[in-house]
């Protein structure tokens, strides 16, 4: 997803739309709405936590369906004149309830509900400090008369605005509150790295190289010579078969079993299956090249690292910037951008899916070319697997009593 980063910390993007078409007071024209924008525009400047981003409604309703703000301010077309109104209401001391103008806060949880609601927040605080800088000026237009209005109109014309909180893109109710796409990313970078270490270690056992418990049972077979650039060709080509597999059980789990709310499920298994493939070849690169130890480079990368840089939990405009820099290319946050995508944003191609088919190309070429360059080099400079005792001409040294 490409929510607009920023060198300071806070909350990320938000929409300001002025669609004020004023009113004529006194014989000039008044636009409150202008003057509403020009204002949070300057708390901006000072170091507001939400970058304020002007623009129309059409452009708006565009970037909330993309997940590129987190929510938004929107002026309505009478915010003028419903506000001078009130001026009239409050003098005549008419007992009617006038209509007090609005100021409308749009929340966006497809875009991270942790970030949303730190929207929401901030940014009906800026709605309500609107509506008093508004009410300062209508007290003022009343003159030495503001003294003679009732009490009620004088609290009334104070703070003249309602503040309404919508939904700006609405999601299914079956969407978590817009946190099924992280989870489903998460279970199949996962889903990757148990496949990796699986396949490692039974590919090994084929090849003679470990023992495999069965239960009580411990199994060995003969040893097979092969070099580490075949060891881990075998192992990538049986995590491609496994993630058909794992792709369409994840899948089946939890869209059949849990009910979550989905679209476009052909490409919704398709990327499945992909995320599951790349982020196993990618562990499986990582076991190849170190080894035991590989476990935990597999684990920081692609869950220790990974998890506070998705974008979901905490928005990325709010961690320091050696993570947003991490945020760039961690296969999480990619494959959740793709996730997004599909079940939020109609699998727009800018929405983030591009981007994390792209990413995974990139990540999967990454993994080959570290891989087979480094596992290439062992089997070189004779760093090959093969036991030293079985080596032609030395022999089968027996194991100390």
């Amino acid at each position: 997803m490409g929510c607009p980063c920023r060198d300071r910390a806070g909350i990320g993007a938000s929409g300001l739309v002025n669609a004020d078409k004023g009113a004529a007071v006194g014989g000039r024209q008044v636009n409150l709405g202008a003057g509403i924008t020009e204002s949070i525009g300057k708390s901006a400047a000072s170091g507001d936590r939400i970058d304020w981003k002007v623009m129309d409604e059409k452009e708006m309703k565009e970037e909330l369906g993309k997940g590129e703000l987190y929510g938004a301010l929107v002026v309505p077309a009478d915010f003028t004149s419903a506000a001078t109104a009130l001026i009239g209401t409050a003098s005549t001391a008419s007992t009617g309830i006038p209509a007090r103008p609005t100021l409308t806060v749009l929340t966006n949880q497809s875009a991270g509900s942790v970030g949303s609601s730190l929207a929401r927040t901030a940014t009906t605080q800026a709605a309500e400090s609107a509506s008093h800088q508004v009410g300062k000026g209508l007290l003022s237009q009343g003159g030495t008369g503001q003294a003679k209005l009732p009490a009620a109109a004088r609290v009334l014309l104070a703070d003249p605005a309602a503040v309404t909180v919508e939904d700006g893109h609405p999601l299914d109710p079956h969407s978590g509150l817009g946190l099924t796409a992280f989870y489903y990313a998460l279970v199949l970078v996962v889903c990757g790295m148990l496949s990796a270490n699986v396949i490692s270690g039974q590919v090994d056992h084929a090849l003679g190289y470990t023992h495999n418990d069965m239960g009580p049972l411990r199994l060995h077979r003969p040893l097979i010579r092969a070099t580490r650039v075949q060891t881990l060709a075998i192992g990538s080509t049986l995590m491609a078969g496994l993630s058909l597999l794992m792709g369409s059980l994840v899948m089946a789990g939890a869209v059949g079993l849990m009910g979550m709310h989905a679209a476009h499920l052909p490409l919704l298994w398709l990327y499945s299956v992909c995320a599951i493939a790349v982020s196993g070849i990618g562990a499986l690169t990582l076991l190849a090249v170190f080894g035991t130890p590989g476990m935990l480079v597999v684990t920081l990368v692609f869950i220790g690292m990974a998890v506070p840089t998705a974008g979901a939990t905490t928005p990325l405009q709010a961690l320091p910037g050696f993570y947003r820099f991490l945020a760039e290319f961690e296969p999480l946050r990619q494959i959740t951008g793709g996730i997004r995508s599909i079940l939020y944003y109609d699998a727009q191609a800018d929405a983030g899916l591009t981007r994390g088919w792209v990413m995974m190309a990139v990540g999967l070429v990454a993994a080959a070319l570290f891989g087979f360059g480094m596992t290439g080099w062992y089997d070189r400079k004779g760093l090959h697997r093969i036991p030293a005792e079985t080596e032609p001409g030395l022999g089968t040294t027996a194991a100390p009593a």
